[in-house]
């Protein structure tokens, strides 16, 4: 595997970003990797890993660098205020100037497929990717929401309100407990895409709570939905992306 820690050129500073991609075979078709709120970390790193590992190039951007480039978690009650301070600065508007940014630099990289392109968003970022495939549609194929939070609100730019310019297979991974996106807000949005051309597939994960992907999430990592998100990715993957 080849690693390479970058600074992506965004119009707003340089977003430092891990990418990743097997040593043979290039070019990849290429995976963009949109954190959680605890920050771009080495767990996250690993997972990046093992999507490059089955053929991806893929890139993982700290989405917290108009901030900081290193954002660590504390789990008490002052780390997660500062937490959700670093998440309420992030804006559908922002992160779709970096997924800009990074289009760019993918362009430019001989080991990136970049016109087989596809992105999955974990808890803040599920509004992300799905407002990224709506915000390029002529760029993603695919697209993954994995217990996105945040994906329906009452404003008139909630983000489930983007599905008619999605053109991207889109999936939504929904953990049985999830206080950032519980079941009414889910079957909500899940209304609303009924009435659009939306390609998705929604599917809950019985037992599993959010954050059940995160393998270093003590008392919350679930294994078996873990595994079972890793086979709805590549699978999703596959078909799209080649």
């Amino acid at each position: 595997m080849i690693e390479q820690h970058i600074d992506i050129e965004t119009q707003d500073g340089l977003m430092n970003t891990f990418i990743v991609h097997p040593e043979e075979g290039a070019p990849f078709p290429v995976v963009f990797f949109y954190m959680d709120a605890p920050g771009k970390r080495e767990e996250l790193h690993d997972m990046a890993r093992r999507i490059a590992s089955v053929g991806y190039y893929v890139v993982l951007p700290n989405l917290y660098y108009r901030k900081t480039r290193e954002f660590t978690m504390v789990r008490d009650e002052e780390g997660m205020k500062r937490m959700f301070e670093m998440m309420r600065h992030l804006e559908v508007e922002l992160v779709m100037r970096d997924t800009r940014a990074m289009l760019k630099f993918v362009d430019r990289q001989p080991a990136a497929k970049a016109a087989a392109l596809g992105g999955v968003g974990y808890c803040m970022s599920g509004p992300f990717i799905l407002a990224a495939c709506a915000h390029f549609p002529e760029r993603f194929k695919c697209g993954a929401s994995i217990y996105g939070a945040g994906l329906v609100s009452k404003s008139a730019d909630s983000p489930h309100l983007l599905a008619d310019r999605v053109s991207a297979e889109m999936y939504f991974a929904c953990a049985e407990t999830d206080r950032y996106a519980p079941k009414e807000v889910i079957d909500a949005m899940q209304a609303h895409f009924d009435t659009t051309t939306l390609n998705y597939r929604l599917e809950w994960y019985p037992g599993a709570e959010h954050g059940f992907a995160f393998p270093l999430r003590a008392g919350v990592y679930h294994k078996p939905s873990a595994e079972r998100h890793w086979e709805r990715l590549f699978a999703l993957f596959s078909r799209n992306l080649h």
